[in-house]
């Protein structure tokens, strides 16, 4: 039985078409069996509907004019309703593939041990939204000679640091510019995030 995979996503979704491509080709046993995007310019939702998957436009900011002044409480009343959605189409993983939010616990003790994100950094390197451009600043300061990518699970509210399932290393070259390194980083992120989807499914 081929496994469900709900995709979450915020911009281009270039990952996402990654995992679809790979599912359509049976290089995953899976199916993405539902989209969820958080931001109406998400181009992941077209690709979404391309390829015949549901998708849902869940933004934060209704939550948070519900309560205002308090982004603890919106976050995690946006959290549980989401967890409660995605919980009906029964996934047997939930993949962060450039989701840019983070979850509080009323989501992810909903699904212990199938949140999996993807982080353009290696280990321990460069938490946050902002990753490939603190890499970058790290070359032109200090000479940085590398940076990567990481799929790792989502057990807590800690930032881009839970358990590694992958990574791999991407080296800066001499001749590098900020766009050909995000290129780099990119080309190695469809192939990581699905090698690793792959990889964890058949534990």
């Amino acid at each position: 039985m081929k496994a469900r995979l709900v995709v979450l996503a915020s911009g281009s979704g270039s990952n996402l078409q990654a995992i679809l491509d790979a599912c359509a080709e049976e290089r995953l046993e899976a199916d993405v069996v539902f989209v969820v995007v958080n931001r109406r310019s998400a181009r992941a939702a077209q690709r979404a509907e391309e390829a015949g998957v549901p998708v849902a436009y869940r933004p934060l900011g209704p939550f948070r004019d519900e309560f205002p002044g308090d982004i603890r409480r919106a976050r995690e009343t946006y959290d549980t309703a989401l967890a409660c959605e995605i919980a009906e189409v029964h996934p047997d993983l939930v993949v962060q593939a450039g989701w840019m939010h983070l979850f509080s616990s009323a989501f992810l003790d909903r699904f212990p041990g199938m949140v999996v994100n993807l982080h353009p950094a290696m280990p321990g390197a460069f938490p946050g939204a902002h990753a490939i451009d603190d890499a970058w600043a790290a070359h032109e300061r200090d000479g940085l000679d590398h940076t990567g990518v990481m799929v790792h699970l989502v057990p807590d509210e800690g930032v881009d640091d839970g358990p590694v399932l992958a990574a791999q290393r991407i080296d800066i070259a001499h001749d590098d510019s900020r766009r050909s390194l995000e290129a780099k980083v990119h080309a190695v992120e469809h192939e990581l995030l699905v090698r690793a989807i792959g990889d964890y499914l058949q534990r």
